[in-house]
């Protein structure tokens, strides 16, 4: 597939793509979604015989970064299964629903085509909402905890032995932090040099790095299927109310733990700049962001969260914070492989962004250990 498509080829494209899904009516027009990092994601539109218009979401799995994609579907399917089985037993409020998957050609829920790139899927696009890059509010960051709060009380009873892992080691912190020291041994792209602050930083917080992978593996924290990429925009919002309606992007669905979920989302909900905003005096941890982010959580999750889960949750928001950083800036000194890159030095930026706002969060860590304490007090009551 060429770099760079023209608007139209890029249609052509999505009509064919789409056609191999059960979908009903004549092709429209498409376009590119690109506020991802990982996949390739497109929107069709189509109309039907009496007039109606319906989009779908057409997206292929980066074999890359995943490689085993139909292990990723094997994941999301039974996934949503389940989240689908339970809301329909609970005939409850559903902003922890995920998207349905269309059938392919062939009866499965995806399709490989070798000349359009590998394998691909089709999702339902749910009309009147809409995601956030961006935190602009506390009502928002609130939303976003609920709906990742009651997607872990949907799969809550799920077995994590059903559910493979789609990339090993996805939230090994120490093994992020020993790839990083790996790169910078070997330094293919001579970029070390630009770096040395940082690493002389991670250097410092090192001894840190294990906690949670040490409770995972001593069993003081529970193994559980989560998402592991709880990102502000992987929330779907109702347009009028802000409302959360859905989660999207199960192909990190995992087992681990609840707190690399809820780690992510601090990192994500609590900072109204960009990840790669380069004016870093404007990268900073919000408490009350925190605070509607842990209220919006704890409202949906507190029933099945351990006591060790919940005291964890602050530094939990340090910790994912740091390992994205080190996984950007392992990405930097590899050649920028991994994640999709729009200018120069893109992933070294993203890579100082995060590491400033790890530290607004550890210079906060007692207030939001304080914060989320009083909240679980409030649920017994």
């Amino acid at each position: 597939m060429p770099e760079e498509l023209t608007e139209g080829e890029i249609a052509e494209r999505i009509a064919r793509i789409g056609d191999q899904f059960a979908v009903s009516g004549d092709f429209l027009y498409g376009e590119e979604l690109r506020n991802g990092h990982i996949n390739t994601t497109y929107r069709a539109c189509y109309r039907s015989e009496d007039g109606q218009v319906d989009r779908y979401i057409l997206q292929r799995i980066n074999d890359y970064v995943f490689k085993d994609p139909a292990q990723v579907m094997r994941n999301v399917e039974k996934v949503t299964r389940h989240i689908t089985w339970k809301l329909l037993r609970r005939r409850r409020d559903a902003a922890g629903q995920t998207l349905n998957l269309f059938p392919a050609r062939g009866g499965r829920n995806y399709i490989v085509l070798p000349e359009e790139g590998g394998m691909w899927r089709c999702y339902n696009n749910i009309e009147g909402t809409h995601t956030y890059d961006v935190v602009e509010n506390t009502r928002q960051a609130y939303q976003a905890g609920y709906a990742f709060g009651s997607f872990q009380d949907l799969i809550c009873d799920m077995n994590p032995e059903d559910i493979k892992e789609s990339i090993p080691d996805f939230h090994n912190t120490p093994k992020r932090y020993a790839d990083l020291l790996k790169s910078v041994e070997a330094d293919v792209k001579g970029r070390v040099a630009n770096c040395q602050a940082e690493l002389e930083l991670l250097k410092s917080w090192e001894s840190r790095y294990s906690r949670i992978t040490d409770m995972l593996a001593s069993g003081e924290l529970p193994t559980r299927i989560t998402h592991n990429d709880t990102k502000i925009n992987n929330v779907m919002l109702d347009e009028e109310t802000d409302d959360a309606v859905c989660v999207i992007d199960l192909d990190t669905v995992m087992p681990g733990s609840v707190l690399y979920d809820f780690g992510d989302m601090v990192r994500t909900a609590t900072c109204m700049a960009k990840e790669d905003e380069e004016d870093l005096s404007k990268v900073r941890m919000e408490m009350p962001f925190f605070e509607s982010l842990a209220e919006g959580y704890l409202d949906a999750a507190h029933n099945f969260l351990t006591t060790k889960e919940v005291e964890f949750m602050p530094f939990a928001g340090w910790l994912i914070t740091t390992e994205i950083g080190i996984r950007f800036l392992t990405d930097y000194l590899d050649g920028d492989l991994y994640f999709r890159t729009e200018k120069p030095e893109h992933n070294l930026i993203r890579a100082r962004n995060q590491f400033k706002l790890a530290q607004s969060i550890d210079s906060q860590l007692i207030s939001m250990g304080k914060y989320v304490r009083r909240l679980m007090k409030s649920y017994s009551k």
